[in-house]
């Protein structure tokens, strides 16, 4: 499967390893492996997918714990190919048409509905029977962000690690398409007067924890991504995906180490050479970390070894919001109209988001809900459901007090839920599990529980995020580092720390030979289905 060429040879006998086996260490480690580097890889849990891991539950319930969906599979079906196999012989992914119902609540009830399409055509009508006006702007907006991301894309696929990186021909030539002044909603008022429309395009940035009214224009591509590109349900859950990663490494031979956890990386001078792990040494010609960057990175590194980002900094970093979820096995269906993916957009929005952006929980919010057997009959027994229910909320640095919380906004939801059509759930309930934000930062290592990491703002974005390259041997992958947030997005965050580490230790033909070329190919022309 490898072709053995002088860059290649040079990595025989090297040895990585790999802390946490989340969707980045996962895409890491395949990439590494490629190259013929010998990866440990290392995981506190029983399971792999960190957060991107599908769970049973008593009652026979599937649950994704996070990521329900599945944005442009294009970027891990690279990494496939570069392995030599095929995505679609590991995975099965659903494109969802209607990719999801979005319900906009009103002074008096729901204002309105969308079943939102990739069929450009039944898009404009569903806006049509909202905003007659707005309809004749839909490919307009495509087309503005088509061109867009063509521009983005090298960005996306580029380290930032000088200041002159910020002048790159790619950023030179994108700057003009990105309008860093303007918020995704501020920028979509030029082509939607009315607002549910605009949130048709912009609740996206909630994928990234952030409010459209302060998210930067850039980000209008995560809905024309959705749009163009498609939303995909992996068939049996998201976990489905990081357990065939998992396969595939270990085929390609990574010796993957679950219930291991790394206590501290170590360091000849200033290079990283390896790793302490349930009390034992393991040495390393290099290390990758991938987790909740402000958690893992302060747990595992000293100080010393992070000038950039030293406690005080951390501590200072702009958040994402957090999330209070709900895992809810049902006895019986749910109404037809609920659909795969819905989302309630509370009547003030703009009220909600900014409730949560400055510490105080919304006692009207959103909420998004997945029905997964609407699609997938594999998630709950027959005549059976699994219910996920997330809400965005406040991270802990709100001070929130959600022991005594906890409840009263567990009723204050159920409640909110028969707006969707979802009644009399208290008798029907099998099976529940509640997440809010301190199990997030407890229970799954999520610094102040912001379940989407460090904030996307201008100033933690490229070159003032945390470099892939964090020191001599030492290496970030996941949310919190370079591009940023999401799977498809973390995903190219691997290439790229991949790439540079194996450009460290053997030389950029050694990556390219890997399969990893300095600008690694983001295909839009064909989609994995």
């Amino acid at each position: 499967m490898l072709q053995s060429g002088n860059g290649l040879r040079a990595l025989t006998g090297r040895r990585v390893a790999v802390v946490g086996a989340g969707p980045g260490g996962l895409a890491s480690a395949l990439l590494l492996a490629r190259a013929g580097i010998h990866v440990t890889l290392f995981e506190k849990d029983s399971q792999v997918g960190g957060r991107t891991k599908t769970v049973s539950a008593p009652g026979g319930y599937k649950f994704d714990i996070g990521p329900t969906f599945f944005l442009y599979p294009q970027i891990l079906a690279d990494i496939f190919a570069s392995c030599g196999e095929r995505l679609e012989d590991h995975v099965k992914l659903e494109r969802l048409d209607p990719q999801y119902h979005l319900v906009f609540e009103g002074e008096s009830g729901i204002s309105g509905t969308i079943r939102a399409t990739g069929d450009i055509a039944r898009m404009e009508q569903e806006i049509a029977r909202l905003a007659p006006d707005d309809a004749k702007n839909v490919q307009a907006f495509f087309t503005e962000n088509r061109t867009k991301l063509e521009y983005f894309k090298p960005i996306l696929q580029q380290a930032f690690h000088t200041l002159r990186s910020l002048a790159s021909p790619a950023m030179l030539a994108a700057l003009p398409y990105l309008h860093p002044g303007r918020s995704v909603d501020r920028d979509l008022k030029r082509y939607f007067a009315d607002p549910r429309v605009r949130l048709a395009f912009s609740f996206q940035t909630k994928y990234l924890g952030m409010s459209p009214f302060r998210c930067p224009s850039l980000f209008t591509i995560l809905s024309f991504l959705e749009y163009e590109h498609g939303v995909y349900h992996p068939v049996g859950g998201c976990g489905a995906v990081s357990d065939a990663m998992a396969g595939l490494a270990g085929r390609m031979g990574v010796d993957l180490r679950l219930n291991t956890s790394v206590e501290r990386v170590l360091f000849d001078g200033k290079r990283a050479n390896g790793v302490v792990a349930d009390g034992e040494t393991f040495n390393a010609d290099a290390v990758l970390i991938n987790g909740d960057f402000a958690k893992v990175v302060r747990a595992l590194v000293p100080e010393r070894h992070r000038p950039r980002w030293r406690d005080a900094k951390i501590q200072k970093a702009r958040l994402s919001c957090s999330t209070f979820m709900l895992y809810l096995g049902i006895e019986g269906n749910m109404p037809e109209s609920l659909g795969h993916h819905t989302i309630l957009l509370a009547e003030g929005y703009e009220k909600n988001i900014r409730e949560i952006t400055e510490g105080t929980l919304p006692m009207q919010p959103s909420l998004y809900v997945q029905h997964a057997g609407y699609t997938d009959g594999g998630m709950a027994p027959p005549g059976q459901t699994a219910l996920y229910v997330l809400v965005p909320v406040p991270n802990l640095k709100s001070g929130i007090d959600w022991a005594a919380q906890r409840a009263s906004y567990r009723a204050l939801i159920m409640e909110r839920l028969k707006l969707l059509g979802i009644a009399d759930l208290e008798s029907r309930i099998r099976y529940e599990r509640i997440i809010d934000p301190t199990q997030w930062e407890e229970d799954f290592a999520v610094h102040e529980g912001a379940t989407f990491n460090l904030a996307h703002d201008l100033m933690q974005m490229l070159y003032f995020r945390p470099h892939n390259r964090f020191g001599p041997g030492l290496y970030i992958v996941g949310g919190g580092t370079h591009p940023g947030s999401g799977l498809p997005v973390i995903y190219e965050g691997a290439r790229i720390s991949a790439r540079l580490l194996i450009e460290e230790l053997a030389g950029a033909r050694a990556a390219a030979s890997a399969g990893i070329p300095e600008t690694a190919p983001l295909a839009t022309s064909r989609e994995a289905s």
